[in-house]
């Protein structure tokens, strides 16, 4: 599996990553929220126990106990999608295991007691859910999970009760978003069973015109059948989108490319640029770039910026404290060299 910012993903694919999640407790022990900061560690040594006990998981793997890190480095690892809101709020109690690729994160003492992630570029759920299995059956060798025959995977949440399984994929809709079309889209999503949200998931907002689209129903359902129905609804979404992109340049080409070009002369020459602005243009310029009215740049840089202007993430790779103003400096400077 390649790691969704530098994978090799077609310059006209709108599916920026995919994206598998297993939730899994094990038995007879609280959920998170019912555990002191003791209890939790505790269980964090029984998952390190379980996984490492495979010695090449030792060289390849390794955790990263977020009671250690700063609040900087905690909304990195969120900005590269590698963990969620809810492990940065336990962060006293919580940990994760990432591979040296950052394509795997088992996320320990979340809202369960694992999520196990595996993310990849483009719209690849199948590769993703084929990992995050074998990462499954490694974990329940050496751990007892909490198991209904009826109802499947106890969990938290009612909501993921069943497979414990959530697929998702981050696309890039502007037009959609353009031309006012996204409220419809998430009403039909919503009659069978999926969801749209933000850039960073439930709660977040649809920052660059990135939405995350997933199943919500697990209960009843097979994997291969949330997978494929997932994998039909994504490739309708981006047929509508396609369409309306095709109507913009019919009907107002001057006007769309103007709208492209003016973002990308604005990242290459602005000396301040916040965070929203910076998304709404590298949006613009992704647009040009994957319609082929912007010629000869790589996709996979502009996936570069969109984690390396974030504001955690440009503060961790500089190594220093910014204020506001001086993230603002600094994004553009960044922005100027990766696109000149």
């Amino acid at each position: 599996m390649e790691n969704w910012i530098i994978g090799q993903n077609q310059n006209d694919s709108l599916v920026v990553s995919s994206r598998i999640r297993l939730a899994r407790n094990v038995k007879d022990i609280a959920f998170p929220n019912r555990l002191d900061d003791e209890r939790s560690k505790s269980v964090i040594k029984d998952v390190e126990d379980a996984f490492y006990k495979f010695s090449n998981n030792r060289e390849l793997f390794k955790t990263i106990y977020m009671w250690n890190e700063d609040k900087t480095s905690q909304e990195a690892f969120l900005e590269k999608h590698l963990v969620s809101h809810k492990l940065l709020t336990n962060s006293s109690k919580a940990a994760f295991i990432i591979d040296s690729k950052e394509t795997i994160s088992i996320m320990i003492n979340e809202e369960d007691h694992l999520r196990v992630q595996c993310i990849t570029a483009g719209l690849n759920l199948t590769e993703a859910f084929e990992m995050a299995i074998k990462v499954d059956d490694l974990l329940e060798e050496n751990l007892d999970f909490a198991f209904n025959e009826k109802f499947g995977y106890i969990t938290t949440c009612p909501t993921n009760i069943g497979t414990g399984m959530r697929a998702s994929a981050m696309v890039h809709l502007p037009a959609l978003a353009m031309n006012e079309e996204i409220t419809g889209v998430f009403k039909a999503l919503t009659q069978v069973g999926m969801t749209l949200r933000g850039l960073y998931g439930e709660g977040s907002q649809a920052l660059g015109n990135f939405y995350q689209i997933s199943n919500q129903v697990t209960l009843g359902l097979q994997e291969e059948e949330i997978i494929n129905n997932l994998t039909a609804v994504i490739n309708k979404i981006i047929t509508q989108e396609k369409l309306s992109r095709e109507h913009m340049l019919r009907k107002y080409k001057y006007e769309l490319d103007d709208k492209i070009f003016r973002s990308l002369g604005l990242l290459k020459s602005a000396i301040l640029i916040n965070n929203k602005e910076c998304l709404y243009n590298l949006s613009n310029v992704r647009m040009g770039v994957e319609m082929g009215i912007i010629k000869e740049m790589d996709i996979k840089i502009l996936n570069s910026l969109l984690v390396a202007t974030q504001p955690a993430s440009l503060q961790k790779n500089l190594g220093v404290k910014l204020s506001e103003r001086e993230r603002d400096l600094k994004r553009a400077e960044i922005i100027k060299e990766i696109l000149k």
